[in-house]
């Protein structure tokens, strides 16, 4: 401590506070380091939820006493701690959802409550729940559901009820499948609406089309991609995994198309009834004597008998067939494969499985016709319908090597924390900066000074013995150990005033010379020495 002290009153106060300063900066960055290397590395929990959603789940922390940080919208805790919190935050419930649904019918007052305040909170409560169904969906993020219908039907008889709905998905476009269900979920919520009047807009402000012509398109490319899919494992279990690429083309039928037939068969006829009638009517007239035009005649035979008969027969027969009939009724909707085109490239070299002795070796035509069946039995070749298959084989190039291999550092093994690190490396350079160019440099002067400068506490009699004691002192034997060699350096001027007879040369031997010279000058070299031991007079 007494040695501490010395050192501290060798300094003047220019330095002193130089010292106190670079003391407390050095301080203020050890302790920098130690929050560094102290603080648990932050995860983000949440991010880009509604202020009243953030609210719950910041209160929720809050009286877990856990450790988060707030940046922008997105809520960070401690890293081992996070997915522990995600799950007992989902447990209470939190993050909740937002949207107000049929609660808010529970705070109307039949009193006071007209019939379009209570319209205008029944709209508001079925939009709310529609929002949350819609939710529910782990492909949507969140959404907004706005109804138009009108209040006053009787008054406007055409007006027909339309809706909106925005949505953001929690990563990608919306599937033109899953736009179409959510037309029809609002339109069936909502009685009178059709589902071609909602529209369905993503985060982008984009237009999702959910109609059948899009519908038609998806169709036609899923099914290029399982043909695709069937066709490349059945080539590449022959030509081997990458000697294969296959592309289809599905041409389909866009239009719809109603057929109605009705066919009669007259040659499948089937008795079914038989009414048959005959009508058989005989009649006979004989003319009596009564006077006439006949007795009045002169050759006429008055006497005799004029007679008339009538035979009468009438057949008619009925038959009742079954005809055979056929009615039809063909709905032809959009979808159905009109034409169909595949191109197949096969890789030329055989590679491994070439015969030995054959260089550049190529597939032989047959086996490409044996691909071709193969082909135009997984695709369902139709030569009427106009399907073409095209097979060449050609010489693939290989491609270099793409990317670079995954190799995991230390750094993602063990989890580190690089900007940590770096923070820690920071203060640790500044720490020692501070301690090498402003503190070393002051404690260094301080003790050259308090060796070479500081006096006596004693001082020594100016008498002659105290000189004939430093003449013995001198006479004695001297220790070659480097602390006696540097303890009797001599000062620049002290060596100024002995005519610089000492040699610095590196070859010979200090304490020699300063031997040989104490021998020479003897009176001068007691007055160094009383010089040395002698109290300055400004500190006298």
């Amino acid at each position: 401590m007494q040695h501490l002290k010395n050192l501290w009153l060798s300094l003047d106060t220019r330095k002193q506070i130089i010292a106190i300063l670079g003391g407390l900066a050095v301080m203020a960055t050890l302790f920098a380091i130690y929050q560094v290397a102290t603080k648990p590395g932050m995860s983000l929990l949440y991010s880009g939820l509604e202020d009243r959603a953030s609210g719950d789940v910041i209160q929720a922390l809050e009286a877990k006493a856990v450790a988060y940080e707030i940046r922008g919208d997105s809520i960070f805790v401690d890293t081992s701690r996070r997915d522990a919190l995600r799950m007992s935050l989902a447990s209470e419930g939190l993050p909740g959802i937002t949207s107000t649904g049929y609660e808010v019918l529970d705070g109307l007052n039949g009193f006071g409550t007209t019939s379009q305040m209570f319209d205008a909170a029944y709209w508001r409560a079925k939009e709310g729940e529609l929002a949350r169904t819609i939710i529910s969906s782990p492909m949507i993020a969140s959404a907004r559901v706005h109804i138009a219908t009108s209040l006053r039907r009787n008054v406007f008889r055409d007006s027909e009820p339309s809706a909106s709905v925005s949505v953001i998905t929690s990563g990608g476009t919306l599937p033109a499948g899953h736009a179409k269900a959510l037309k029809y979920l609002v339109a069936s919520a909502v009685a009178g609406l059709a589902p071609e009047n909602v529209a369905i807009v993503d985060g982008q402000g984009g237009l999702i089309d959910a109609s059948d012509s899009q519908n038609t398109a998806n169709l036609a490319d899923q099914r290029a991609e399982i043909l695709r899919g069937r066709i490349q494992n059945l080539l590449e279990a022959r030509v081997g995994h990458g000697n294969a690429v296959v592309e289809i083309s599905v041409e389909t039928v866009t239009e719809s198309e109603t057929i109605q037939q009705k066919q009669i068969d007259p040659d499948s006829r089937v008795v079914i009834s038989t009414d048959s009638e005959e009508t058989v009517n005989t009649s006979t007239n004989a003319d009596d004597t009564s006077v006439g035009v006949a007795s009045n005649l002169p050759d006429g035979d008055a006497s005799a008998q004029q007679k008339s008969a009538s035979n009468e027969n009438r057949t008619r027969e009925r038959i009742n067939y079954e005809i055979s009939e056929t009615e039809r009724r063909i709905v032809r909707e959009p979808g159905a494969i009109k034409r169909l085109s595949v191109a197949v490239l096969v890789n030329s070299a055989l590679g491994p499985d070439a015969p030995d002795g054959q260089e550049n070796p190529q597939r032989s035509d047959a086996e490409l016709s044996h691909l071709r069946e193969l082909v135009a039995s997984a695709v369902g070749y139709d030569e009427q319908r106009g399907d073409m298959i095209t097979i060449k084989a050609m010489e693939f190039q290989s491609p270099g090597p793409l990317g670079t291999g995954s190799n995991t550092s230390l750094i993602e093994k063990w989890g580190i924390d690089v900007m940590s690190l770096a923070r820690l490396g920071i203060l640790a350079l500044t720490a020692l900066a501070l301690a090498l160019f402003v503190l070393r440099p002051i404690l260094t002067g301080a003790r050259q000074n308090a060796g070479v400068l500081a006096p006596p506490t004693a001082p020594p009699d100016r008498g002659s013995a105290s000189r004939q004691e430093a003449m013995a002192a001198l006479t004695g034997e001297i220790d070659d150990s480097p602390r006696n060699t540097n303890a009797m350096e001599l000062l620049p001027s002290d060596r100024a005033r002995m005519g610089g007879a000492i040699s610095d040369q590196p070859g010979e031997d200090p304490v020699e010379r300063l031997r040989a010279m104490i021998d020479e000058r003897k009176e001068e070299t007691v007055e160094i020495l009383r010089n040395w031991l002698e109290p300055r007079e400004e500190d006298a």
